[in-house]
């Protein structure tokens, strides 16, 4: 297995696994061009966040998305962890926790991060559960939101 940032070339697998996610955890279907144009926008501005990609024998299994947030309680960025997503076929094989750790080592190598932060379903218990055994915690705030 082969941990990389995504680039231009695994754009089609990215907007594929973000329909599939939402579609699983949501049972929404996303608009394709909204979606495409937002994929694209973040690989192409490296400022905003970055992909990661898990590769077995040439096809992405997995992958996730960071963005940045600042914060100016700790002079540092939270690592926020979105979009994630492992085929189901190759879910339970520990691809979540590689492409964690080469988060925070991407964190540790650009001076820290202030902490890794996600949001999860709130009836998403596999994902909590792993999460959890990776070390994170439910975080104390609640999230708001006005659309």
């Amino acid at each position: 297995m082969q941990i990389r940032q995504g680039n231009s070339n695994d754009i089609n697998a990215l907007v594929a696994f973000n329909q599939a996610m939402a579609q699983e955890t949501e049972g929404l279907t996303l608009d394709d061009t909204i979606l495409r144009r937002g994929v694209t926008s973040l690989i192409e501005n490296p400022s905003r966040g970055f992909y990661l990609v898990a590769e077995i024998d040439g096809e992405i299994a997995g992958s996730l998305m960071v963005t940045y947030e600042w914060s100016d309680w700790r002079a540092k960025d939270y690592y926020w962890i979105q979009s994630v997503y492992i085929r189901p076929q190759n879910r339970r094989q520990g691809i979540y926790k590689k492409l964690y750790d080469a988060v925070k080592n991407i964190a540790a190598d650009n001076g820290g991060a202030a902490s890794f932060r996600l949001y999860v379903e709130q009836d998403n218990t596999k994902a909590q559960q792993t999460y959890s055994a990776l070390g994170m915690e439910q975080s104390y705030y609640l999230m708001y939101e006005q659309k």
